[in-house]
């Protein structure tokens, strides 16, 4: 199994500024609170391992619940699936409108998020011997990811289908058996993620990878700052999986793991802006005597997180059986 790291520096400024971040995520949270009072539901049991969820605290009043087994952090109210898939479509089309911050950074999150996936990719489908698959790209439109796909010619061709259509269908009735899936952090957002995961296994034939990113509790930045974490909140944010939690998730669906990374590059710095936001902040001697070092001293403890799978940016390669 491979675990790659990464030595490429990117600001947070460059592609998820806090300051930029907090109208996006206000927005967010209103329109998830609309989506509840249309038709509310419970999730009191984890995804992985069906234990009852520990309520740990709320993010604006929406609560939270923590996987004791897993440790994963996962929103126990959301909405029954038409409400929550309008929410997820209205979030994406408000991702791509000048109010939000993405419009103002969108060449740089080419260059700097979306580009170096499409590179993933394609260096593993290589590595594994499969030449132009069917994908699947499992998102919601819009999708910055599907015209460098097609642009690309790592694909025979990109079959993009929604993640709440195929979470509440249990199938890709429209698109046919792929090689190769692309869930580009789908499993933080829908709000039944082991239903989307067995989806995804219908959905792409034996042998087939599928590639997943996703926002981990384990990693640093979440593990220091908990729900005061500025970037979690729903919907982008309602399952926040731990590394294990997702791991497992794909193996209980049938699938074996062919890479598991935590290549992040922004632990350090997303904790260092927000003490900066909130000075208040109730963070230990050890991790404000970090904060202080030198950038040598972050840089280096920033590739240990990565080397050590201690990343809140996960990424994932895993293979149907």
């Amino acid at each position: 199994m491979r675990s790659i790291q990464t030595s490429v520096e990117v600001a947070l400024s460059a592609v998820k500024p806090l300051e930029g971040l907090l109208s996006y995520r206000a927005y967010c949270l209103a329109q998830t609170r609309r989506a509840r009072q249309e038709a509310a539901r419970r999730r009191d049991r984890s995804p992985v391992s069906g234990t009852a969820l520990e309520p740990v605290g709320e993010v604006e009043g929406l609560v939270y619940g923590r996987d004791p087994e897993g440790g994963g952090l996962f929103l126990m109210d959301v909405a029954d699936p038409s409400p929550w898939a309008r929410l997820l479509a209205d979030v994406s089309r408000y991702r791509h409108t000048p109010e939000a911050f993405h419009a103002s950074l969108a060449q740089s999150r080419t260059a700097h998020v979306y580009a170096p996936k499409v590179e993933w990719i394609r260096e593993t489908l290589r590595l594994h011997g499969f030449e132009r698959p069917q994908v699947l790209e499992v998102t919601t439109a819009p999708s910055d990811l599907t015209a460098l796909l097609k642009a690309s010619g790592i694909c025979a061709e990109v079959m993009t289908v929604d993640e709440m259509a195929l979470r509440t269908n249990g199938e890709a009735t429209a698109c046919r058996p792929a090689q190769a899936a692309v869930l580009l952090e789908s499993l933080d957002r829908v709000d039944d993620p082991a239903a989307l995961v067995r989806a995804v296994a219908r959905g792409v034939e034996p042998g087939g990878l599928v590639f997943i990113t996703a926002l981990v509790s384990s990693g640093f930045d979440v593990n220091v700052l908990g729900l005061r974490n500025l970037y979690v909140y729903p919907p982008d944010r309602t399952n926040c999986f731990s590394l294990q939690g997702l791991k497992r998730l794909w193996q209980q669906a049938g699938f074996t793991l062919v890479e598991v990374s935590t290549p992040g590059m922004l632990d350090v710095e997303i904790v260092q802006r927000h003490l900066t936001h909130d000075p208040s902040l109730p963070l230990s001697a050890f991790e404000r005597h970090l904060l202080d070092a030198d950038q040598e001293t972050r840089d280096a403890f920033q590739a240990f997180l990565q080397q050590q799978g201690l990343s809140s940016f996960a990424r994932l390669v895993v293979k149907k059986l």
